[in-house]
């Protein structure tokens, strides 16, 4: 199961935060800060996936100046969550035409969206992207 997702740029900065757990706010920000230190600290050649609080896991990629993070069950498969978080990138690239950190900053309702389209109660709910992007063009069609 998915606990978490982090978005977070170099200078940890958090773009987008989605907890399948629930945690106060003051937690929040630790986990946060946490994790910033745990992957920006991390050297390029170990793994992208390390353990966190000795009863979970943070599977991690870099994109660009981006952080993709994802906290997850320690007997969950990481190359799966991998995965993931490439066909999240994928998807915003596509729905965005070229995604950047301003894109998340001032689209966050429809990276939320997104989020919501791609993994439910912190599960994958659908590996399809073009079903994803059909969806989120519905949407998006129904909005206007």
């Amino acid at each position: 199961m998915i606990r978490f997702i982090l978005l977070q740029n170099r200078q940890g900065k958090t773009r987008l935060a989605k907890y399948y757990v629930p945690l106060d706010d003051d937690e929040k920000r630790r986990v946060e800060s946490d994790v910033h230190r745990l992957v920006v600290n991390r050297d390029p050649k170990h793994t992208n996936i390390c353990e966190f609080r000795g009863n979970s896991k943070i599977v991690y990629r870099r994109y660009a100046g981006l952080f993709f993070s994802l906290c997850v069950d320690l007997n969950d498969n990481e190359l799966t969550h991998l995965e993931s978080i490439h066909l999240f990138v994928e998807m915003l690239d596509h729905f965005f035409a070229n995604v950047c950190e301003l894109d998340l900053v001032f689209n966050f309702q429809k990276v939320y969206l997104l989020v919501d389209e791609f993994i439910l109660g912190g599960e994958v709910q659908d590996t399809s992207k073009r079903a994803i992007m059909e969806r989120l063009a519905e949407l998006e069609r129904l909005k206007d």
